[in-house]
């Protein structure tokens, strides 16, 4: 489909090590019978113009899930940005219209469905660079719209100087923080441990009750 503020890319993040649930990956655990990358999936296609899945070792492990799966571009595993650049670098070599590039984690079940849609309408209001998500004052920037033309800045930033943390690079450019409420449920809720998978299902079913 064909967003109408510019076609964009999604890139679901899914490189997380699960190390408080025993390790394995977060996304393919299960709530209300399915997986989370099912729910993952289901709430943000609608919204892109297509789907990568950002993931390292080998991708056959995700083959029923239909996605292009790229692996990080940069070593030792640096977190998030990496998984962002991949997606950011990709789309500049692959795409002729794509100049953007929305970010999400693969352990977010709830995502807003009009996630794109306010990134998209904040960044052209607020002539920002990047947009980031928020909820219950708490900003998540994982959860994020990126502009393919900072590719370049990004690698030179993880590779030359070593930066990890998101909103440490983010603070260097006009950036949108977009806020969503959190009733029913907080649309960033993610899965981190045992309990939190407990307390996904549910809410879950509560989504379920109300339709």
């Amino acid at each position: 489909m064909t967003i109408d503020h510019g076609a964009t890319v999604g890139v679901i993040l899914a490189g997380g090590l699960a190390r408080r649930m025993g390790g394995g990956d977060k996304p393919m655990r299960r709530i209300g019978g399915r997986m989370i990358l099912d729910h993952v999936i289901d709430r943000l296609a609608p919204q892109c113009d297509r789907l990568l899945l950002n993931a390292n070792g080998d991708p056959a492990r995700f083959a029923r899930f239909g996605l292009p799966v790229i692996a990080d571009t940069v070593d030792d595993y640096p977190g998030p940005l990496a998984g962002v650049l991949a997606a950011l670098e990709l789309v500049a070599e692959n795409e002729t219209t794509a100049k953007w590039v929305v970010s999400v984690a693969g352990d977010c079940p709830f995502l807003p469905r009009n996630l794109v849609k306010r990134f998209h309408q904040a960044r052209i209001a607020e002539d920002a660079e990047l947009c980031v998500a928020a909820s219950a004052g708490r900003s998540h920037p994982v959860i994020g719209l990126w502009n393919v033309d900072l590719r370049h800045d990004l690698r030179r930033a993880l590779v030359g100087e070593g930066m990890r943390k998101i909103d440490r690079w983010t603070a260097n450019y006009r950036l949108a923080t977009v806020s969503w409420p959190v009733e029913p449920v907080d649309p960033f809720f993610n899965a981190n441990t045992v309990d939190d998978l407990a307390e996904a299902e549910r809410l879950a079913r509560s989504l379920e009750k109300q339709g």
